[in-house]
Formats: C-alpha cells, structure tokens, sequence
C-alpha cells in the first residue's frame, strides 16, 4: 500500500491602520484587534471549515501539530479512505 500528499495553503494576513489619535490615548489597547481574531473570529472560522469537512463521510479530518504555534499556525490534514467502500446513494 502507497501513501500520497500533497499540501494546500489558505492563508490569511491580518492587518490594521491605526489612527495617530488612538496611539495618543494611555489607554488604548494596541493589540485589542489581534485578540479580537484570536478570541472571536479564529475559532468561529476553524470550527466551520470542520463543520463543512465533516459533511463528506469518506474524508477524515483532524488538526496536526507540527511544533509551530497556533497563534501563527493551524494545519488541518484530510484523509481520504480509498479502502472503505463509499455507501450506495
């Protein structure tokens, strides 16, 4: 039996503009964005691309971690069963 790969990137860059009157503020925060797509829209976005990768039975799905952090990194790897036979539709 043989195993093949291949790779995919999706890759996001996140970016703001920051207004000079903000800066002068002592209290504002510099990273609130940042964690805002951490907290909020990271997480929302991952579990739909599972949500989505789940509706195809003869794929399997699952997060690798290959040492990088997951603030910078999430690699999502599919398996695809050739040996089980796909169900009759």
């Amino acid at each position: 039996m043989e195993t093949r790969e291949t790779t995919f990137v999706l890759r996001f860059s996140l970016t703001t503009t920051i207004p000079d009157s903000l800066l002068e503020q002592d209290d504002f925060e510099e990273d609130s964005w940042l964690e805002e797509w951490e907290r909020s829209l990271k997480p929302v976005l991952v579990r739909s691309i599972f949500q989505q990768l789940r509706s195809f039975p003869s794929w399997r799905a699952h997060v690798r971690n290959r040492g990088i952090s997951p603030l910078d990194e999430i690699e999502i790897v599919l398996e695809k069963d050739l040996v089980t036979p796909e169900p009759a539709r």
